[in-house]
């Protein structure tokens, strides 16, 4: 089964509702109503309903069942008002400053995660990443045990043998620009419980460089090499290795004369990048060359799940991205 569609199947099993607050954005409607159709999850958009209903006319798209909340209009907007202000005056938040920020479909979104209203949200098509997680930082917070946000895109490479029959975690590809070795270890420990979540397989780290078990030497290379000693010593039940190139992490042939003897070389599925520019060229590469689907910027470490898109991203993206939010809100504590 399509990992996708195993989504979709665990996502029908114990119904979840998921907030999108880019009501206006065509994909997001064509992607509502098709989730909708298919039942895997509830679905809420937050935004101006006229103007949601307009692109649906004109698009020929279904959201006569789907639920569209205007913030200005709903009868929880004082009360989630006086509770991002609460939750905001010690960093000088104003209560007129709430009162203008709770009128944006985002916070208004966030807060209805926060108040339990829904159990995730789904945002980016029409906004920047730091528009979703700066709102969802302030008040959502990071989850208990946690030492940093990151976020991860779940690769799915067709006619693939490696990975997990072509399924990988890719990190950080969306939000940490240069982690040090203390953040990448945080990066690769989140990383592999996300891997394990949601493929249900036994995660396999792969911490990369353009280096494999000292075959050059720099401080980016030391920087690998200590996150993978700190990832060890914080987590020794993980599979890890590190420093690895890429073809020796995946490559079971280039493997054996690179790396031999390691328990992650030529099989891992789970690919830690060194820093933001090697993650954010990485996906898209597999995505546009080799036909990929990528679903993310899926995000780790925020107390409740929620999750980014690309404003390159598909309907299809928003769907299995939905379908994902979903699965993660089952397994909520």
């Amino acid at each position: 089964m399509a990992f996708i569609d195993e989504m979709k199947k665990r996502a029908s099993s114990n119904i979840k509702t998921i907030v999108l607050p880019e009501a206006n954005d065509k994909r997001v409607l064509e992607a509502v109503s098709r989730v909708q159709k298919e039942g895997f999850a509830n679905v809420v958009l937050v935004g101006n309903k006229d103007e949601a209903q307009k692109v649906a006319k004109e698009n020929n798209i279904d959201i006569s069942s789907i639920k569209i909340i205007e913030p200005a209009k709903s009868e929880h907007y004082e009360e989630y008002v006086q509770t991002f202000y609460e939750l905001r005056k010690a960093k000088g938040m104003t209560e007129e400053k709430a009162r203008e920020l709770i009128l944006d479909s985002t916070h208004y979104a966030m807060m209805m995660v926060k108040s339990g209203e829904v159990d995730g949200l789904v945002s980016g098509a029409a906004h920047s990443t730091s528009d979703t997680l700066r709102p969802a930082l302030q008040i959502l917070k990071t989850a208990p045990g946690t030492k940093l946000v990151s976020a991860f895109f779940v690769m799915c490479v067709p006619n693939c043998k490696y990975g997990e029959d072509g399924v990988f975690v890719f990190s950080d590809c969306g939000l940490n620009a240069n982690p040090d070795a203390e953040s990448l270890s945080e990066i690769a420990i989140s990383s592999g419980k996300s891997f394990e979540l949601l493929v249900g397989k036994t995660p396999k780290i792969a911490m990369l460089s353009y280096s494999t078990y000292g075959s050059a030497k720099s401080e980016l290379v030391d920087k690998v090499i200590e996150a993978t000693r700190l990832v060890k010593e914080k987590s020794p039940d993980l599979l890890i290795d590190g420093e690895l190139q890429l073809d020796a992490a995946i490559i079971p042939e280039v493997a054996k004369s690179k790396a031999q003897g390691s328990a992650v070389a030529g099989n891992a599925n789970t690919l830690i990048f060194p820093n933001l520019d090697s993650g954010n060229i990485g996906y898209k590469l597999v995505q546009r060359l080799a036909k990929a689907e990528a679903y993310g910027p899926l995000c780790q470490g925020i107390a409740k799940p929620v999750n980014d898109l690309s404003r390159g991203c598909s309907t299809e993206d928003i769907i299995g991205v939905i379908a994902i939010t979903a699965v993660q809100a089952q397994n909520q504590i």
